[in-house]
């Protein structure tokens, strides 16, 4: 005997359906109520639920939804709507094996930052598949670093997460060694490494005001814990991440992808480690179809 539907749930099911479809677009509610032959009024209502659950972002202006990251949890399937997810892992994974750490590999989906892949001894990761980030200042300068200046820019005018401190010509030095090097390193305290955990899957911009601002007097000016590799010979320095870049077909930048060091090494050693990540980076563009942008 065939099992009873739901109606209600079959709304939900062919929204789903629609937008995994047709993965990298966004939809107004009236597209999709006149695409699924839904009342705006319920298309509404669905598509509310699924952005409260993750499954679905909104862009704010003009509105527009889109898959969420949620998704990525969700099963093997979704993962792979990411097309290059399994290869990403398989670099990922010879990356994470020579230097015996955690690796990731992120991207910007909608207005959060949200974890791909996360490969490495399992009792050593301390993030997992599916989690995300506001994707607004001071979270996220490795997310735009790599893009053209006007993206850089339109990262920089988003509504803060956090109150911040933007020192313009310190953050232009940061972006110019970055893209000559190829890759970013990060020298997060551990209130800074506490602070990415707590606000991960949090809106900081729904805390109370006096929240945000405390936590704000804990966040360094914008660029200002990334090293910049001028340092006297020998010299150690205290390293949480080194990130790369990926890029799309079109020269833009796609993923991050990171190798988490997590202790003190010296500036030959950050040199050796970047420009293997880097490696891993452009290979992964390169079998993604990619190209490094024309500066």
């Amino acid at each position: 005997m065939a099992g009873r539907t739901s109606p209600p749930t079959d709304r939900v099911v062919a929204v789903l359906d629609y937008m995994v479809a047709r993965g990298d677009q966004r939809f107004g509610l009236s597209e999709l109520a006149r695409a699924l032959d839904i009342s705006k009024p319920t298309c509404l209502g669905i598509l509310s639920s699924l952005v409260d659950g993750g499954y679905l972002v909104r862009e704010p202006a003009p509105v527009t939804y889109g898959l969420g990251p949620a998704l990525i949890a969700a099963g093997r399937a979704a993962h792979e709507a990411f097309a290059i997810g399994p290869l990403v892992e398989s670099k990922l994974e010879s990356l994470s094996a020579a230097y015996d750490t955690t690796c990731t590999a992120s991207q910007v989906v909608g207005d959060r930052i949200t974890l791909l892949a996360v490969v490495g001894r399992e009792d050593a990761r301390t993030a997992k598949v599916g989690e995300s980030y506001p994707f607004a200042p001071p979270v996220g300068l490795m997310y735009v670093l790599w893009d053209s200046d006007d993206r850089v820019e339109e990262w920089l005018q988003r509504e803060p997460a956090l109150p911040i401190r933007l020192d313009r010509d310190h953050l232009l030095r940061v972006i110019g060694e970055c893209r000559r090097n190829g890759y970013l390193v990060e020298t997060l305290t551990d209130v800074g490494r506490r602070l990415h955990s707590a606000m991960a899957g949090v809106a900081a911009r729904e805390l109370p005001d006096e929240v945000r601002e405390l936590l704000g007097e804990v966040v360094s000016s914008l660029g200002e814990r990334v090293y910049l590799g001028r340092s006297g010979h020998g010299e150690m320095h205290g390293v949480s991440v080194i990130a790369a870049p990926t890029y799309d077909a079109r020269g833009r930048q796609a993923m991050v992808l990171t190798l988490h060091v997590g202790k003190q090494i010296d500036g030959a050693e950050i040199a050796r480690r970047g420009a293997a990540l880097r490696a891993v980076a452009d290979e992964v563009t390169s079998l993604a179809g990619g190209r490094r942008p024309t500066r």
